[in-house]
C-alpha cells in the first residue's frame, strides 16, 4: 500500500469521509476520518494500545501529539487533562483540518491543531505522545523524533507505540544510544509503549 500520501501537504487521493468509534475506559468519541490521512476508516490498534496504556497526563502545561493524523491521541489528551494546551502537529492539511472538526465535535476547546512551523520555537513540553510515521524511512523518522524530543521540559516524557516487527526495539537502542532514558512500558498486539525522557546528565533542551 503505497502511504506516501499521508507525510503530504496536500493528499492528491479523492476524499471520502468516514466515521470511526474511539472507545476507551474512560471516552467514547465519533471521529471523522478520510482518505489520505492515516488509519482511514478505522482507529489504529498502536493508537488504542498507546491510550490505554499512558498514565494520565499532565494536569496542566503543553502536551504535544507528533503526527497527530486526524486526532485520536490529541483529543484524548485534551478531553482528559482540560487546563493544558494540547498541540496536535501534522504536515497533513487534511489531518489538520479533520482534527480541528474532531476536536470541535468532542467539545474540545484547548487543542490546536498545526503544521510543525506554527508551534512557537519557545514552548517546552510536558508530555510527548507518539503512534510515529514508522514508513517516513529511518533517518527522517530520527530527525523527526529528535527535533521533538529535545524540547521536552526538564520533567516531561513522551511516550511512542511502534510495532515490533517494524523496528521497536531498534529505535529504542537508537534513543538510548542518543542519550534518552527509555523504558518499554507494555507489549500487547505487536506494539511496544516506549516511555522516554532525559537521562541524568544528558542536556537536550534547546536553550537550557
Amino acid at each position: 500500500m503505497n502511504v506516501e500520501h499521508y507525510f503530504s501537504r496536500n493528499p492528491r487521493v479523492e476524499s471520502k469521509p468516514a466515521t470511526v468509534r474511539l472507545s476507551l475506559p474512560d471516552l467514547e468519541l465519533d471521529l471523522l476520518t478520510d482518505r489520505g490521512v492515516f488509519a482511514y476508516g478505522q482507529v489504529d490498534r498502536g493508537t488504542q494500545v498507546l491510550l490505554r496504556t499512558i498514565p494520565r497526563p499532565p494536569a496542566q502545561g503543553d502536551l504535544l501529539d507528533v503526527g497527530c493524523g486526524y486526532g485520536a491521541i490529541a483529543i484524548a489528551l485534551a478531553k482528559r487533562s482540560p487546563d493544558s494546551r494540547v498541540w496536535a502537529v501534522d504536515v497533513n492539511e487534511r489531518a489538520l483540518a479533520l482534527c480541528e472538526e474532531n476536536a470541535r465535535g468532542a467539545g474540545v476547546d484547548n487543542l490546536q491543531a498545526v503544521i510543525p512551523d506554527e508551534v512557537p520555537g519557545s514552548v517546552r513540553f510536558a508530555g510527548v505522545y507518539s503512534n510515529p510515521p514508522i514508513r517516513l524511512g529511518k533517518q527522517r523518522l530520527h530527525d523527526l523524533l529528535h527535533t521533538w524530543l529535545q524540547r521536552l521540559a526538564p520533567t516531561g516524557h513522551a511516550y511512542l507505540v511502534v510495532q515490533r516487527a517494524l523496528g521497536s526495539d531498534s529505535l529504542a537502542t537508537w534513543l538510548a544510544a542518543s542519550g534518552y532514558a527509555v523504558h518499554r512500558v507494555r507489549s500487547s498486539s505487536g506494539y511496544r509503549v516506549l516511555e522516554v525522557h532525559s537521562a541524568p546528565g544528558s542536556d537536550h533542551h534547546v536553550g537550557s
